[in-house]
């Protein structure tokens, strides 16, 4: 989750309107207002000296289909290029995931990140998706008790409890219905694509170049679809595949029961350590120990909810595997779950934002299961593991959703230049085989896959030299690789 926003004015002027021209090739458009910036809210880091980052404020369509009404402000923030004026190369867009992650200071926490090369020739751009943040944030209020503490088992096990979780769906769908009112169809990806060419026009550029991770590759790509002849160089990093999101919920689903058994295999070689157990197996159960004494004797607010939430947490990212064990290693010894608990609560302003925004946009995006295929998926997943991770399945409330997207979220394009895809073979959240489907939608792009690795989130993230300096070079020199790119990652990781 993206951390608590304070909700300070942002002292910057309002552009008024934003004029977009069609989709196409680059031509001569309708003037559009310089967007002017000014000092950011006090929630944004400041980037050490001489670096500096400004904020400013768009006006948009909430519909971009009826330009003429009502309008909504998205936030967005600069940090220029370092680099000399004949270095620069124009704008960096980037987007950290979700969908809902906040991106208003991810310009500058990730910049921090990427390397040096490229911090010289963009300035980088970061934006507040709309719904998010600071940019018209959604509340969906009690989202079906889906902040209630400790939580029901999000895992139903029989009839009774299938009809409660079908039941707590189409409340969180009531919800959001209520909380967003007119602006519930229009919180989607393709209108967001339309506000990052709000942006462009507005900064003066004639392309986008980008770096989404995660749900940002989706928005890349749809952005690609829509604007192909806009897009400059683009990096889609831990790729979203073409799929409904539903599916995609789905799939993850499954791939984090795989994580979760590398997880006990690892666990299990450090047995010393941990004392889960010696093998995979006793590591298992050593697992389901602890989750069943959630279930029956929920501490402190910490019940099976909770604690999928954490192990959900925790797969994603191998550097934290080692808090992952020690927590189910205290639990055991000591019956209390600190070492599992997050250290932002989960009901708090921005992750509140955070799960309202995630709805309304993967609800917006594609369409909808029903209520009977959810519940048959459920049961074909507890078939591969009767105790699955479900914390990931987000868009079944879109069964019961009020407004029906009349298409999918068109993706990709024939006609954008070559982007670059990033992948880790063993990326349980974004799993590799989306980033192989992408690329049939992004003729001549290439993949960059690491390989022994098990994270989510790549570039200018896990430290890698080969994927770091190709992606370098394809943002800074137009460098494509002649074909995919395969790097070799760390491993599982050591335990200290």
């Amino acid at each position: 989750m993206t951390p608590p926003l304070r909700r300070t004015a942002v002292l910057c002027a309002v552009l008024t309107a934003a004029t977009l021209a069609p989709a196409g090739p680059i031509q001569a458009a309708t003037p559009t207002p310089p967007l002017r910036f000014g000092a950011c809210p006090d929630s944004l880091p400041n980037p050490p000296a001489p670096t500096h980052v400004e904020c400013g404020r768009l006006r948009v369509p909430l519909d971009w289909n009826r330009p003429r009404g009502p309008h909504i402000e998205m936030a967005v923030s600069r940090i220029r290029a370092s680099g000399s004026h004949g270095e620069r190369r124009g704008i960096l867009l980037v987007n950290p995931g979700g969908p809902g992650g906040s991106g208003l200071s991810y310009a500058v926490t990730k910049r921090a990140k990427l390397p040096e090369s490229v911090r010289r020739t963009y300035d980088v751009i970061g934006f507040d998706p709309r719904g998010v943040g600071q940019s018209a944030p959604v509340n969906c209020g009690r989202m079906g008790g889906l902040f209630t503490s400790p939580g029901a088992n999000p895992v139903p096990v029989d009839r009774p409890a299938e009809k409660n979780y079908l039941t707590s769906l189409r409340n969180l769908a009531d919800d959001c219905a209520a909380g967003a009112g007119e602006s519930l169809p229009h919180l989607s990806t393709e209108q967001t694509a339309r506000d990052m060419d709000a942006i462009r026009a507005a900064l003066g550029e004639r392309r986008t170049s980008f770096l989404g991770v995660s749900y940002g590759s989706y928005l890349g790509a749809a952005y690609a679809a829509r604007f192909p002849h806009r897009v400059g160089r683009m990096v889609l990093d831990s790729v979203v595949g073409p799929w409904d999101w539903y599916d995609f919920d789905v799939i993850q689903s499954r791939a984090l029961l795989r994580q979760r058994d590398t997880f006990f295999t690892w666990a299990a070689a450090h047995a010393d350590r941990f004392g889960l157990g010696g093998s995979a197996a006793a590591t298992r159960r050593a697992y389901l120990r602890v989750r069943h004494g959630l279930t029956r004797h929920p501490a402190e607010g910490f019940g099976p909810a909770e604690f999928d939430r954490a192990v959900y947490r925790a797969l994603g990212r191998t550097e934290r595997w080692v808090g992952l064990a020690e927590g189910l290693h205290d639990y055991l010894n000591d019956g209390h779950p600190d070492g599992l608990r997050p250290t932002t609560a989960f009901d708090s302003p921005d992750s509140r934002n955070y799960e309202a925004a995630n709805r309304v946009v993967k609800c917006a995006d594609s369409p909808a299961p029903t209520p009977h295929r959810i519940l048959a998926d459920i049961h074909r997943t507890r078939q591969l593991d009767p105790q699955p991770v479900l914390t990931g399945m987000e868009a079944p409330t879109c069964a019961y959703w009020r407004h029906k997207p009349a298409r999918r979220t068109p993706l990709g394009s024939p006609d954008a230049p070559p982007v670059l895809l990033v992948a880790s073979v063993h990326d349980p959240v974004t799993p590799i085989e989306g980033a192989r489907r992408l690329r049939r939608l992004l003729p001549g792009s290439r993949l960059v896959t690491l390989d022994k690795d098990y994270s989510h989130g790549v570039f200018a993230s896990r430290g890698n030299a080969c994927v770091d300096n190709t992606a370098a070079a394809y943002l800074v020199h137009g460098t494509t690789p002649k074909a995919d790119v395969n790097c070799t990652g760390p491993g599982l990781p050591d335990v200290p």
